[in-house]
């Protein structure tokens, strides 16, 4: 898995389209947040402030308070890639949320691994 350039991109840019993906489906964006917040351990506060400073993915989960320990518990595959195989660190967190956010958007229950 080669795509390091999400690494660079700011999570501000990606973000409404998370929302939009999951608005589109009938969910909410206090829904996507929740999901932020369990995965990152941002608050409210904190998350508008890396939004607000256009903070690189890779800034975005170094600085996140606290990535929950359960996330490990996320399985499936996304773009293609088994999540549970994916070596990189920071690639692997990126694919949880990803996960999360289409779970939701697929009308799946949101569950906290």
């Amino acid at each position: 898995m080669q795509n390091t350039k999400i690494f660079a991109t700011a999570f501000a840019s990606v973000y409404p389209h998370y929302i939009q993906k999951a608005e589109k489906k009938g969910r909410t964006k206090s829904e996507v947040h929740e999901i932020i917040h369990w995965l990152t351990g941002y608050d409210e506060q904190s998350l508008q402030e890396q939004l607000d400073k256009r903070t690189d993915f890779k800034t975005f989960f170094e600085q996140a308070p606290k990535m929950n320990p359960n996330a490990a518990l996320i399985k499936g595959v996304i773009c293609g890639y088994r999540i549970e195989e994916i070596e990189d660190e920071l690639m692997r967190n990126i694919r949880y949320l990803d996960k999360l956010i289409d779970e939701l958007a697929k009308g799946k229950k949101w569950k906290r691994y």
